[in-house]
C-alpha cells in the first residue's frame, strides 16, 4: 500500500542523476575508511546512523557513526582508533560508543536518536551486531508506537512554529522547514511502527527534489547550511538544472506541499488506527486496521461520515456524478472533516463537469469556500489529488507559483483560497455572498499570465465564472470585482479623502452600492491573506471611511421582491381551497391567508427531508401561494402523496409541525459542528417597502432554517405579507414583507427589537443543529 498521492509527479532536476551518483560516491568512500581503520575486530562493528545510514553523504553532512561492541574492556582504545583520524580530516563527526541494550535504551528514551537508528546501516566489523540492533530498535519502536507518534507529532509542530512551511517561505530551510526533509523521514517513521503506509513514489520524488537542492546549495555555499536564502537561488537553480529561481522556488513549493500532505495523512491514519476497546487487526500489508463500530451518518447525496472521515456511500455512482467532487468537498470542508484517502481515489472516476456547470457544482463550490479556514485542508486535498486543476484548468498558471514579495505569506494559489477562506467571514456583510466567494478565489488568478494581473484576471475571471453556469450580470460583477480588487485599497492610501472627486471617481468605476460592499468585503479578505504587514487598523479604517463616502454617492440596489405568478400557480389559487402541487423540483403550497403559512409549509417540507433552496410567498384572490423549490441531499425524494398529505394536515393544524420538526433535525445534532465563520444579521429596513416592514435575514444555511425563522416572525405577532427566499452556497439570504396586528409597517420600537431577538434566537439554534442544507 501506499500513501494517498498527487496526480502529476514532482519533476526530477536534470542533474538529479548526477547529484544522487555523487551522495552514493560520498558514501561509499567513507565505508571504504571506516572500514580501513576498524580493521577485523572481533566483538565490535561500525553503523551508519541518519543521511549516512541513508547513503545520503552532502557535501557538508556530519558522520553520524555508531560504534556497537560486546562489552570489550578494550573499547575505548578501538573508538580512538577510529575516531581520531576521522578529526583530524576535519570531518564533521557525530560518534557514540555503545552495546546494543545501550543504543537501544537511549533510543527509547531520545526520539532524535531513534529517529536516526531507524535507517542503521552496516558499514564494517561484525554485521550481527548491526542486525541484532536494527531488529531490536524497530521491535521497540512498534511496541511504544503511540507515545513515540505524539513525541514526532509534537516535534513537527515544535519545528513549524520556528521555521514555518517550506512551500510558502521566500527563504526555507530545506530540512527543518514543515514538508521538509525532517517531514519526509517522518512519513518513513510512521509507517515502520506499521499504522500507516510508507511514502509512495510521488512523495519519494518529492523528497529527492528538496535533497537535491540542499545538495547544491552545500556545494554553492560550500558550507553545511539548509537555508536557501535569496542571494543563492539562481547559483542553486543552475545547479540542479533548472530554468531559473523562480523555476526552483515553484518546483520546491509543490515537493514541500507534497510531502506535507502526505505526513499528514499518515498521522491521520495512524490516530484512527489507535488500539480501543474494540481492538486492532492488521492487514495482509501489516497496516493496521481499526475495527470501528461506529455509524455511518449521512451528510449529502452518496456521502456519509464514518471514523471521522468522509466517505462515499455503498450507493453512490462517481462514474455517472460529475458533481460528486465538489458535494463531496462541500459535505468534507461544512462538517470540518477530512475525506478519506479511498473516497479521493474513486473521485477520479467522475467524468468532467459540463460547460456551463449545473447549479447544484456551482453551489458545491460557494458551501466549500463559504465553511471559512476548514475549505482550506479540503482544498489542498483535491490539490493535490490533481482534481482542482480538472475543475478549473486555468489554476495549473498559478499552483505554487512564488511571490516575489516579502508582504505575501503565501504562493500564488494558496493565497487565492485563502483568502476565500478569509471572505467566508464577510459573507453576511454582502447580498451576493456566492459572488465575493468566487471573485476571491480568482481575483489574483491572473498572475499566472504576463502583464498586469487585474487586466488579465479580468479576462480569466470571466471566461471561468462564465464556464460556472453564473448569468451573463453575475459574470461582469466577478470580472469587475476581480479588475478592480486592488481600487479600494490603492485610493485610500494615495489619494485625499476628503476631497469629494476622489469618492465621486471610485462611484463612477464601482457603479452600484452591491458592487461596493463586495470589492470592501474583497479588499479585506485579500489584506488579510496577504500577510500581517499587508492590512492593519491603519488601512482598514482608511479603506472604510472611502467605502462611507463613496456609499453616499451611490444610490442602493433594491431588495429581492416577490416574483409573479405563473398561470398555473394561479389556477391552484382561484380554486380556493387548500393545496399542494408537487413537481420536482417544486412545491406550490396554496391556503387561505393567515399566519404561520410559511413556516408550517417549510417544516412540512424539511421532516421529508428537502432541502429548500429558494422560496417564492405572495397571495393572489385572497388566497396564499407559495412556492418552494427544493432539493433532495440525502438521494430519493420522498412519496409526493405523503408530503401533500402532511402539508395538509400541518396547515389544518391537525399535525404537530413543531414536534416532527425537532425530531427529523435531531440527527443533525450528532454531526461534527465546525465553527461558523460569521455570526447572523438580522436588519429591518423601513424603507424597502411603503406598505410592509422588510426584515432581512443572512444566516448559515442549516436545517430546519426557515422553518424556525418563520416561526420567531410569527410567535412576535407578524403577518408575512410576501417573503423571497434564496440559499447561494451555504449562505441563506431571506427576505420577509411582514406587518403588525392592524396590517400596518411594525413601528413599535418594542416589538422591534423583539423581532431581531426571536429571530437571531432562532438563527442561533439552526447554527447548532449540524451542518447540513437547509431543510426547510
Amino acid at each position: 500500500m501506499r500513501c494517498s498521492e498527487p496526480a502529476a509527479p514532482t519533476p526530477r532536476p536534470p542533474r538529479h542523476a548526477d547529484l544522487a551518483a555523487d551522495r552514493a560516491r560520498r558514501t561509499a568512500n567513507v565505508d571504504r575508511w571506516l572500514a580501513s581503520l576498524l580493521g577485523t575486530s572481533p566483538g565490535a562493528a561500525l553503523v551508519a546512523l541518519g543521511s549516512y545510514g541513508r547513503s545520503e553523504l552532502l557535501p557538508g553532512s556530519d558522520l553520524d557513526v555508531l560504534l556497537l561492541h560486546t562489552g570489550r574492556p578494550d573499547i575505548a582504545d578501538l573508538a580512538d582508533q577510529v575516531w581520531y583520524p576521522v578529526w583530524d580530516s576535519g570531518a564533521h563527526l557525530d560518534h557514540a560508543v555503545r552495546t546494543v541494550a545501550e543504543a537501544r535504551d537511549v533510543a527509547c528514551r531520545d526520539l532524535r536518536a531513534a529517529l536516526g537508528m531507524l535507517h542503521a546501516r552496516h558499514v564494517a566489523g561484525d554485521p550481527a551486531l548491526t542486525r541484532e540492533l536494527r531488529l531490536g530498535m524497530l521491535s521497540d519502536w512498534r511496541a511504544g508506537a503511540w507515545a513515540r507518534l505524539d513525541e514526532l507529532q509534537e516535534l513537527r509542530a515544535q519545528r513549524t512554529q520556528r521555521c514555518g512551511e517550506l512551500a510558502f517561505l521566500l527563504e526555507p530551510d530545506l530540512k527543518e522547514a514543515r514538508g521538509g526533509l525532517r517531514d519526509a523521514l517522518s512519513i518513513h517513521a510512521v509507517a515502520a511502527a506499521w499504522v500507516a503506509p510508507g511514502p509512495g513514489p510521488q512523495v519519494r520524488a518529492a523528497r529527492e527534489f528538496i535533497l537535491d537542492a540542499r545538495h547544491a546549495l552545500h556545494r554553492v555555499t560550500g558550507r553545511a547550511t539548509d537555508r536557501l536564502v535569496l542571494q543563492e537561488q539562481d547559483e542553486v537553480a543552475e545547479a540542479v538544472g533548472v530554468a531559473d529561481a523562480d523555476t526552483l522556488m515553484r518546483h520546491l513549493a509543490g515537493s514541500g506541499r507534497t510531502v506535507a500532505y502526505a505526513l499528514d495523512s499518515s498521522l491521520r491514519q495512524a490516530r484512527r488506527s489507535r488500539p480501543s476497546k474494540s481492538g486492532v487487526r492488521r492487514d495482509r500489508h501489516g497496516v493496521a486496521r481499526a475495527r470501528s463500530s461506529a455509524p455511518r451518518r449521512p451528510l449529502a447525496d452518496g456521502l456519509v461520515e464514518q471514523d471521522g472521515e468522509v466517505v462515499l456511500a455503498r450507493a453512490a455512482d462517481p462514474a455517472g456524478d460529475p458533481v460528486l467532487v465538489l458535494r463531496a468537498a462541500a459535505a468534507a470542508a461544512q462538517a470540518g472533516l477530512p475525506l478519506a484517502p479511498r473516497a479521493l481515489a474513486r473521485l477520479h472516476e467522475c467524468p468532467p463537469l459540463p460547460a456551463p456547470w449545473p447549479a447544484g457544482a456551482r453551489d458545491c463550490l460557494t458551501a466549500l469556500l463559504g465553511s471559512g479556514p476548514a475549505a482550506i485542508s479540503v482544498w489542498e486535498a483535491l490539490d493535490q489529488e490533481g482534481i482542482v486543476v480538472g475543475l478549473l484548468p486555468d489554476w495549473d498558471r498559478v499552483r505554487n507559483r512564488p511571490q516575489r514579495d516579502p508582504l505575501h505569506a503565501f504562493t500564488v494559489d494558496r493565497h487565492l483560497v485563502e483568502t476565500a477562506a478569509r471572505a467566508a467571514a464577510l459573507t453576511r456583510d454582502v447580498s451576493r455572498p456566492d459572488l465575493l466567494l468566487v471573485a476571491a478565489l480568482l481575483h489574483d488568478i491572473g498572475k499566472g499570465w504576463p502583464g498586469d494581473h487585474q487586466v488579465t484576471g479580468e479576462v480569466v475571471a470571466r471566461d471561468t465564472a462564465r464556464r460556472m453556469g453564473f448569468s451573463d450580470d453575475d459574470v461582469e460583477m466577478v470580472a469587475g470585482a476581480v479588475r478592480h480588487h486592488l481600487l479600494l485599497p490603492r485610493t485610500a492610501v494615495r489619494r485625499d479623502l476628503d476631497d469629494p472627486a476622489t469618492a465621486a471617481q471610485v462611484a463612477t468605476v464601482v457603479g452600484t452600492r452591491g458592487t461596493l460592499e463586495l470589492l470592501h468585503a474583497l479588499a479585506i479578505a485579500d489584506g488579510q491573506a496577504t500577510g500581517p504587514a499587508a492590512w492593519n487598523d491603519w488601512k482598514a479604517g482608511l479603506v472604510a471611511g472611502l467605502v462611507r463616502r463613496t456609499g453616499a454617492v451611490l444610490a442602493g440596489a433594491p431588495l429581492p421582491q416577490p416574483l409573479p405568478l405563473r398561470a398555473d400557480q394561479q389556477e391552484l389559487a382561484t380554486v380556493g381551497v387548500p393545496g399542494a402541487m408537487f413537481t420536482m423540483p417544486e412545491v406550490t403550497v396554496v391556503a387561505p391567508d393567515g399566519p404561520g403559512l410559511l413556516w408550517k409549509a417549510a417544516g412540512v417540507l424539511a421532516v421529508h427531508r428537502l432541502a429548500v433552496r429558494s422560496a417564492n410567498a405572495t397571495s393572489h384572490n385572497g388566497m396564499a401561494v407559495t412556492a418552494f423549490t427544493v432539493t433532495c441531499p440525502y438521494g430519493e425524494p420522498p412519496d409526493p402523496k405523503l408530503v401533500a398529505s402532511d402539508l395538509r394536515r400541518a396547515l389544518a393544524g391537525e399535525l404537530d409541525i413543531t414536534q416532527r420538526l425537532v425530531q427529523a433535525t435531531a440527527v443533525h445534532d450528532q454531526r461534527s459542528r465546525p465553527s461558523r465563520t460569521a455570526p447572523p444579521k438580522v436588519k429591518l429596513l423601513d424603507d424597502a417597502s411603503q406598505t410592509a416592514t422588510v426584515v432581512e435575514v443572512r444566516a448559515h444555511d442549516s436545517p430546519g432554517l426557515l422553518a424556525r425563522v418563520g416561526q420567531a416572525l410569527d410567535r412576535c405577532g407578524l403577518d408575512i405579507r410576501a417573503a423571497r427566499v434564496e440559499t447561494l452556497g451555504a449562505e441563506a439570504v431571506d427576505v420577509f414583507y411582514v406587518t403588525d396586528t392592524a396590517g400596518s409597517p411594525v413601528t413599535d420600537l418594542c416589538l422591534r427589537h423583539r423581532i431581531t431577538a426571536e429571530v437571531l434566537a432562532a438563527l442561533s439554534d439552526c447554527e447548532t443543529s449540524g451542518s447540513a442544507p437547509r431543510n426547510g
